[in-house]
């Protein structure tokens, strides 16, 4: 059977579709809900590699986190990195993985064609 995680955020909308569009498949779901369990800087890392994104390109620049710490500074991947681990509402969601490839599910419908990619 195939296995996705899915990085959650319950009180995203977008991220309840995706997650209820992953049980319609016949995949085996690895709900991660990353504000209550925070990815270390190794585990984002490795995320983003993944994604095949930068830091910047997978922060949610509307979160009051971003207009505070990140919008107007010219910070380092890493400075970014630390930024999204100690304020996890920065990193976009949802985000799909499948053994080494990673989808960011918006819109949710893009399930169904990474399910049938991995």
């Amino acid at each position: 059977m195939k296995t996705v995680a899915i990085y959650h955020n319950n009180r995203c909308s977008k991220s309840r579709q995706a997650l209820t569009l992953l049980e319609q498949e016949n995949v085996d779901v690895n709900v991660i809900e990353y504000l209550k369990e925070p990815l270390s800087e190794d585990s984002l890392t490795e995320l983003l590699i993944s994604l095949n994104m930068r830091p910047i390109d997978l922060m949610r620049k509307g979160e009051q986190d971003y207009k505070d710490y990140v919008k107007g500074a010219n910070l380092e991947d890493g400075a970014l990195i630390k930024l999204m681990v100690q304020y996890p509402k920065l990193i976009e969601r949802p985000i799909l993985v499948s053994k080494d490839r990673a989808i960011i599910a918006r819109p949710p419908e893009l399930v169904h064609e990474f399910v049938k990619t991995i």
